[in-house]
C-alpha cells in the first residue's frame, strides 16, 4: 500500500507547486490541499489498521514527506506533523483513540508539546489550563496533543503529561505571521479551565520507556518506536525536503541565467558547478542518515527488542546534523543564485526562508544533542533529552 500512496503523492506535487504561494498568502494550507493529501491515503501511513490505517513502515512515510516538502516548504511541514501524530494518538489508551477515529476515522490531529500547561488532578481525570505556541495544522485538526504539568496541592509539579484535547475544548488564536514557514498556520492553542478524562492522559515517561497503553491493542512494531526518536526525524525530514526543492529550483534557474555583467551564463561557471556539488552531496548525507537510523529503530522493534539509548543518541546526532547539513546547503546554494532570485515569488528564496524557519525548531538545535552524544560515548549517563 505504500507504494500506492507515493505515487500517488507524486502525482500530486505539481499541484501542490502550484498552491506554494497561495500557501504562504494565506498563511495557512488550502482546505482543498488537505483533501487531496487526505486521498492519496498518506494521512492513514502511521495510523493503526483498526480505523483504516496502513501501519506502514517509517521510510515510507518519510519519503512521502520529503517530497511533499522539496514543492511546498509549508505544507510538507504540516503533512508531516499531522501525519505523525496518527502515530502518537495510537499509543494513547484505546478509548482515547475511539474518541477521535471512532466516528469519523479521518480526523487529524495537531500538537503543541511544551509543557506550558498547568493541570490538577480532579475525580475521574485532570482541569486544565494553558497557551501552547505553534500548532501547525491547528486549523485542519479535530483534536490536539498539548503538553502540561501536573500540580499537586501546593503547586509543586509532579509529572509531565501530554492531554488529547477536543477541538471544542480550546480556542485558536491566529498569531501566525512569520518571515518563514508562513503557510503553517502554526498558531496558538488556548484552554481554559477544561475537564480532560484520565484515558486521554499519557505520560511522556511512559513514551520515553516505549511502554504505552495503546500498545495493547495496535501490537505493531511501529507503535513502539520511541516517541522522540520518530518526532525528531518528523521536524528535520521536510528540511531536508526543503533543501531538496532549493537546490532543483537553483539549478533549473541557473541552466538558465544569463549574467548580467558579462553576460556568460551561469551554468558555464566552474565555481556554480563545485557549489551544486557540495549542496547535493549534503543534502544525500543528510537523507542517507535520517533513513538509515530510523531503519534501524524500527527494525530492532520489530525484533522485539528495546531500543537501546546509543540508537537513540545516534538518531539524534545525525538528526541534528541533517538540520544544519541542509541549512549549509540552502545557503550554498542562494548564495549563488544571484539578485533575480530575491523577486517575491520565486522558490528559491521561499525554500531558503522556510528551511531557517525550520531550523529553529527546538527540535533542530545542535548543540543539545550533540552534548548528549558524547555524554554517552564518554560513559556518562544519559537519562533526559528527547531521546
Amino acid at each position: 500500500m505504500s507504494d500506492q500512496v507515493l505515487e500517488a503523492v507524486q502525482a500530486l506535487l505539481p499541484t501542490l507547486r502550484e498552491r506554494a504561494q497561495q500557501t504562504e498568502d494565506a498563511r495557512r494550507v488550502p482546505d482543498d490541499s488537505i483533501r487531496l493529501l487526505r486521498e492519496t491515503g498518506f494521512f492513514r501511513l502511521l495510523q493503526p489498521k483498526r480505523y483504516g490505517g496502513y501501519e506502514a513502515d517509517l521510510v515510507p512515510f518519510y519519503t512521502a514527506v520529503k517530497a511533499i516538502a522539496s514543492v511546498c516548504g509549508s505544507t510538507g511541514w504540516v503533512a508531516s506533523v499531522l501525519g505523525a501524530h496518527a502515530w502518537h494518538l495510537a499509543t494513547f489508551p484505546e478509548r482515547a483513540q475511539d474518541d477521535v477515529w471512532g466516528d469519523a476515522p479521518d480526523t487529524l490531529v495537531s500538537s503543541a508539546y511544551a509543557p506550558v500547561g498547568r493541570a490538577v488532578r480532579v475525580d475521574g481525570g485532570y482541569r486544565l489550563s494553558g497557551t501552547w505556541s505553534f500548532s501547525s495544522g491547528v486549523d485542519h485538526a479535530g483534536a490536539a496533543i498539548v503538553g502540561g504539568l501536573v500540580l499537586d496541592a501546593g503547586g509543586k509539579p509532579t509529572d509531565w503529561v501530554a492531554f488529547l484535547v477536543p477541538a471544542s475544548d480550546y480556542r485558536v488564536d491566529d498569531v501566525w505571521r512569520t518571515v518563514g514557514l508562513r503557510g503553517t498556520g502554526s498558531n496558538d492553542i488556548v484552554v481554559e479551565d477544561v475537564f480532560v478524562p484520565a484515558h486521554r492522559v499519557l505520560p511522556f515517561s511512559d513514551s520515553f520507556a516505549c511502554t504505552c497503553p495503546g500498545q495493547e491493542v495496535n501490537t505493531a512494531a511501529l507503535y513502539k518506536v520511541p516517541l522522540y526518536s520518530l518526532m525528531t526525524t518528523t521536524i528535520t525530514t521536510p528540511l531536508v525536503g526543503m533543501a531538496t526543492g532549493a537546490y532543483a529550483a537553483h539549478v533549473d534557474h541557473q541552466r538558465a541565467r544569463v549574467r548580467a555583467f558579462g553576460g556568460g551564463k551561469a551554468k558555464d561557471d566552474p565555481f556554480a558547478k563545485v557549489r551544486v556539488a557540495e549542496a547535493g552531496s549534503e543534502i544525500d548525507a543528510a537523507w542517507l542518515q535520517l533513513t538509515r537510523n530510523i531503519t534501524e529503530v524500527l527494525d530492532t522493534a520489530k525484533a522485539g527488542r528495546p531500543i537501546p539509548i546509543s540508537l537513540r543518541l545516534r538518531l539524534r546526532r545525525d538528526q541534528v546534523r541533517a538540520a544544519e547539513r541542509s541549512i549549509a546547503a540552502v545557503d550554498r546554494l542562494f548564495e549563488s543564485s544571484g539578485a533575480s532570485a530575491l523577486a517575491e515569488g520565486t522558490p528559491i528564496q521561499r525554500f531558503w526562508r522556510d528551511a531557517h524557519a525550520a531550523r529553529v525548531h527546538v527540535a533542530n538545535d545542535p548543540e543539545a544533542a550533540l552534548k548528549l552524544f558524547g555524554d554517552g560515548e564518554f560513559g556518562e549517563q544519559v537519562t533526559a533529552g528527547m531521546l
